[in-house]
């Protein structure tokens, strides 16, 4: 007589996410060129433990994320700085990878058009120059 054994999987349980984000991406719409844009985000923990931002990634040099180094308090918030140096013309979208609980991760994005700034303020208007002349 053959006796069957059962066996049990053992499932972990899916990690808690403790981060939530008041939005994931923020559209610039369009921005001078040679003048940086910053946009800040707001992150929350909603976990009952302190949460640590391992590390806050751009995906390219153009993009500066600044953030705390402080553990984020249970229930508390915090934010991300987001810089963007809008050097280069046309169109773009960056992306900033958030690391956090050593295994976590959530994506931000920011996009824009960057258009071509006048080389220097509006040209002198003749006119009043000659209305200054005739007044005096």
């Amino acid at each position: 007589m053959a006796i069957a054994k059962a066996q049990t999987a053992v499932v972990a349980a899916p990690a808690v996410d403790a981060v939530q984000l008041k939005e994931t991406s923020h559209d610039f719409g369009k921005i001078p060129q040679g003048r940086p844009a910053i946009y800040v985000f707001e992150i929350m923990n909603t976990g009952k433990e302190p949460l640590k931002l391992d590390n806050v990634q751009a995906s390219c040099g153009c993009t500066t994320p600044e953030w705390s180094k402080d553990p984020i308090p249970a229930g508390g918030t915090s934010k991300i700085t987001v810089g963007f140096n809008a050097y280069a013309e046309g169109y773009f979208e960056k992306t900033i990878n958030i690391s956090y609980n050593q295994t976590q991760s959530k994506m931000l994005t920011i996009k824009g058009n960057v258009y071509k700034a006048p080389p220097a303020p509006a040209p002198e208007n003749a006119s009043v120059k000659l209305l200054k002349q005739v007044n005096q």
